[in-house]
């Protein structure tokens, strides 16, 4: 078997390291190439724990920022203010530091933060 030489190891050190970065750039364009754009939620209406829950994709009415992503949720016809965060997750003003999956499941945290009290309206300004 033949002696490794200095340039052999230095060779096969530097085609190494260059297999590495290659590696390394073409990895988040691979990974944000796999993850799909964040869809609008279905709509849904129903009754939880004694509480409406509605919720569809809106045109934004005006709203001068729109968070939700164009979605409007309410509890018992009250607008409950959500907003969809970078990830994909969803959160509310009753549930601001708990993350769900969906608008449904922020309506959800909602009544269950709420715990019987009504909803008031979020004031625009």
């Amino acid at each position: 078997m033949p002696d490794i030489t200095r340039r052999r190891a230095l060779t096969a050190a530097a085609a190494v390291a260059a297999t590495a970065s290659v590696a390394a750039v073409a990895a988040p364009a691979a990974s944000a190439a796999g993850h799909p754009m964040p869809t609008t939620p279905d709509s849904f209406d129903e009754v939880y724990k004694g509480r409406r829950i509605q919720g569809r994709p809106s045109g934004g009415g005006g709203h001068h920022h729109e968070h939700g992503g164009g979605y409007a949720v309410f509890v018992d016809g009250v607008q409950l203010h959500v907003m969809q965060n970078a990830d994909g997750t969803w959160i509310s003003v009753v549930s601001h530091y708990d993350p769900v999956s969906t608008p449904r499941a922020a309506a959800r945290a909602a009544v269950d933060e709420l715990q019987g009290a009504q909803l008031l309206p979020f004031p625009s300004n």
